[in-house]
């Protein structure tokens, strides 16, 4: 399928989902965020994609809304469907039964940054940087990034960025948690595939619960995880891919 703001390629495996607004440094509008989530509905349901990867075309990954295209003269029922849509995508990125992987460069700024928290592996280009410039503008924080954030760098620390709007680099991100890994930029896209590669290459069955439970694991009590985990390593190890996953790794240590 073609899009107008995104670019979709496949390859052995792999889906890359690239912004691609690149003169306003892939700044978000309708247009963007509706193929934005149809290119992830499209990866979440080929049979043939085991992972994701989501990029920015040009000199960043995303800077956040484009204000040219403000929301501010819409009606309530409008905006809200606009951030439903819009929410939809971090939806999708956290329930996809698929490994999502953001690589970003340059910016990831508001919606931008939110994006890629909801992937569940974020790997940074050296000259990124990270901020939320709502509050400065008098928007609001959206895809559950008030949520996303404080889980992954601390309440007082996304207060912080929130409040005061300052933007950190990938080294202070790295640091603090909202990036996995910092890379020179012109390794950044090796890397991202690189590492889904090697995760695609272990059970999908597994990875898929492995991410559903870390995922409710964040918010359910002790007791709620303990029956989902024991009810998933059920399904993991009665089922046929288990059994040759054991042997093929017996058979590997007997040779060592």
């Amino acid at each position: 399928m073609a899009y107008e703001t995104v670019i979709y390629k496949k390859n052995d495996g792999i889906a890359v989902i690239k912004l691609n607004r690149p003169k306003v440094l892939n700044a978000i509008n309708v247009q963007l965020t509706r193929d934005f989530h149809q290119a992830l509905a499209e990866a979440a349901l080929d049979a043939e994609v085991k992972g994701v990867i989501i990029k920015g075309e040009g000199r960043a990954f995303c800077a956040g809304d484009d204000l040219s295209e403000s929301p501010l003269g819409m009606q309530v029922e409008d905006i809200l469907r606009y951030v439903e849509v819009l929410q939809d995508t971090t939806r999708i990125m956290l329930n996809m039964e698929k490994p999502v992987i953001a690589a970003v460069h340059g910016y990831a700024l508001g919606a931008g940054c939110e994006w890629a928290m909801s992937a569940d592996i974020r790997i940074a280009a050296e000259d990124t940087k990270f901020g939320f410039p709502e509050t400065n503008v008098g928007a609001g924080i959206t895809n559950c990034g008030t949520k996303l954030l404080p889980l992954l760098i601390g309440v007082g620390r996304a207060k912080w960025m929130a409040f005061t709007n300052e933007r950190i680099d990938a080294k202070t991100a790295e640091q603090w948690g909202l990036v996995n890994f910092v890379v020179p930029l012109e390794k950044l896209e090796e890397t991202a595939i690189n590492m889904l590669k090697k995760i695609i290459a272990n059970s999908s069955l597994s990875i898929k619960l492995t991410k559903r439970q870390m995922n409710y694991g964040v918010y359910q009590d002790y007791e709620q995880q303990f029956e989902m985990e024991a009810h998933d390593v059920v399904l993991c190890i009665t089922g046929i891919e288990a059994a040759m996953r054991a042997k093929a790794a017996l058979d590997k240590t007997k040779k060592k």
